[in-house]
C-alpha cells in the first residue's frame, strides 16, 4: 500500500507545477517591468519549493524511515520560506513607498488659469 492516494498525488504534483509557474510569471514581471523586488520575490519561493519537493520525495519512497531527515528538511526550508517570503513583501513594499514618495515630492508649478 503507498503512503498517497492518486488524487493526492495530483494535487501534490499539480501544487509543485503551479509554484514553479509562479516563480516563473514573478520573474518574468520583474524583468517586464525592470523591478528587482519582483525577481527578490520569486527567489524567495525557492525555499518553499525545495520545501514541497522534499514532501513529494518522501512519500514517493512510501514515507521511508531511512528518509525521516526530509521531513526535518522539509519543515526547515518552509520555515526559512516563509522568513524568505516576509522579507521580499517588505522590500516591495517598501519600493512602493518610497517609489509613492519621490512621485509625490516633485514640485510643480501651479497652473494660472486667465480669464
Amino acid at each position: 500500500m503507498h503512503a498517497l492516494s492518486i488524487p493526492t498525488w495530483i494535487i501534490h504534483i499539480s501544487s509543485v507545477i503551479e509554484w514553479i509557474a509562479a516563480i516563473w510569471l514573478i520573474w518574468t514581471y520583474g524583468e517586464l517591468t525592470n523591478n528587482r523586488t519582483w525577481w527578490g520575490l520569486s527567489l524567495a519561493m525557492l525555499p518553499a519549493l525545495v520545501s514541497a519537493m522534499c514532501a513529494c520525495t518522501w512519500h514517493y519512497f512510501d514515507n521511508a524511515e531511512s528518509l525521516e531527515w526530509l521531513v526535518t528538511l522539509q519543515a526547515t526550508m518552509t520555515l526559512i520560506g516563509n522568513f524568505t517570503l516576509w522579507a521580499a513583501a517588505v522590500w516591495i513594499w517598501r519600493s512602493t513607498k518610497s517609489a509613492n514618495v519621490a512621485t509625490n515630492t516633485v514640485e510643480s508649478k501651479p497652473i494660472k488659469l486667465e480669464r
